[in-house]
């Protein structure tokens, strides 16, 4: 690999460290009185600003680089983590919870087109999967940390968490290169617009990863009170999560080797379907050995498909469009920040039980919608990324 994807490597890592504010923001709403219909508001305001951060992101780093807006994105977002701790009242919650999400969602465009630019086609689908492994390192620790840190207090949390992604900006800023830069013309929304209106591919992926994702932030917002109201700890919470890192790190890449030879549509709909089904184990017991279950099988589906939808989404984007591919890719799960944890969390008033169930349902219907768009002659032919990889992106 060459030496910007390991500085990018590292400086993710760093961040991902100290990302302990989104996991425990339900909780730490709830402790300052919100009602936990308050606190989705709270928390669908930052996903609304990921809405903005996807366009924006994808703008940016297809216009000015993916090191510009990596480097802003994350300073700004240090500064409005602790505005977020420091408001008062709802409006102003809601108001720097939004801030945040608009920031700290610009560099993730960014980031995946820096790594698609820097690393050689044929290493593509191993430089996500390694992505992946130093994000959910630097969660793993991270998150073991946090839950011990909030016991204390969350003043740490919004602290720690302002330094690193600070970090983070200062290591892009200084270290990385800018990236695949195009003219203000070409970087336009409404010709990448009409390019993914036509690709149905990427439409197939694009609606399968919003069910994914409403699965996925429940084990931020849902699955956290679950944990605590069922007479746990939030260091348990804390230690149930990092388990989810600590497999992705020994276990991601030696499956991803296996998982790259396959027809990653297939894959992906494996994966999505043992996904939500994770989740939906907490239908049927609230017991210790249930929660780290239900943590084990959402991990398993989540190997399984991630890295492979990254890859598949950068092979099939044009390369100047790339950027923007991938911000509208992030909508999806942006998007379902915003509508997920509120979503969820009514269910959760009503009754748990629904709220696992509906995650096993959804992780079926996102597998359906990605078997039912056809795929690329090539990719049926061939087989896997590994081997489709090695084609250039079809013309839009």
């Amino acid at each position: 690999m060459p030496r910007p994807f390991w500085i990018l490597l590292t400086g993710s890592f760093i961040n991902r460290f100290g990302s302990f504010v989104l996991p425990f923001l339900a909780l730490y709403l709830r402790k300052e009185g919100y009602t936990l219909g308050q606190a989705g508001v709270a928390i669908g305001a930052y996903g609304a600003g990921g809405l903005l951060a996807g366009i924006l992101g994808g703008y940016l780093a297809d216009r000015i680089g993916r090191r510009n807006t990596i480097a802003y994105a994350t300073l700004g977002s240090a500064v409005f983590v602790l505005t977020l701790y420091f408001a008062r009242g709802l409006p102003w919650t809601i108001a720097a919870a939004f801030a945040t999400g608009v920031f700290n969602g610009m560099y993730h465009p960014a980031s995946s087109a820096l790594l698609a630019d820097i690393v050689p086609v044929s290493l593509r689908v191993r430089g996500y999967a390694g992505m992946r492994f130093a994000i959910n390192a630097g969660f793993a620790f991270g998150m073991a940390a946090a839950g011990f840190m909030a016991k204390f207090s969350y003043l740490w949390l919004f602290v720690g968490d302002a330094a690193t992604t600070a970090a983070f900006g200062v290591i892009a800023w200084l270290r990385l290169p800018h990236g695949l830069r195009t003219r203000k013309a070409e970087a336009r929304w409404s010709p990448a617009l009409e390019s993914i209106r036509g690709n149905r591919r990427f439409i197939g992926v694009l609606c399968a990863s919003f069910a994914i994702a409403v699965i996925f932030w429940q084990t931020s917002s849902t699955f956290a009170l679950h944990v605590v109201d069922v007479g746990y700890s939030t260091s348990v919470f804390g230690l149930l999560m990092s388990l989810n890192g600590v497999m992705i790190i020994f276990l991601e890449l030696p499956l991803t080797t296996i998982t790259q030879r396959l027809r990653p549509r297939r894959v992906m709909a494996l994966g999505y379907v043992i996904l939500g089904a994770g989740l939906s184990l907490n239908a049927f017991s609230s017991s210790l050995a249930i929660l780290i279950l239900s943590m084990v099988v959402l991990t398993i589906g989540e190997m399984i498909s991630l890295p492979v939808a990254s890859a598949y989404v950068a092979k099939i984007a044009p390369d100047r469009m790339r950027g923007r591919y991938m911000g509208i890719l992030g909508l999806s799960w942006t998007g379902a920040t915003m509508l997920g944890p509120g979503f969820g969390m009514r269910l959760y008033a009503l009754n748990p039980t629904l709220v696992w169930l509906a995650c096993g349902a959804l992780g079926v219907a996102a597998a359906g919608l990605l078997l039912l768009v056809s795929g690329n002659p090539v990719e049926e032919r061939e087989g896997g990324l590994e081997a489709s990889l090695a084609t250039p992106p079809e013309p839009s």
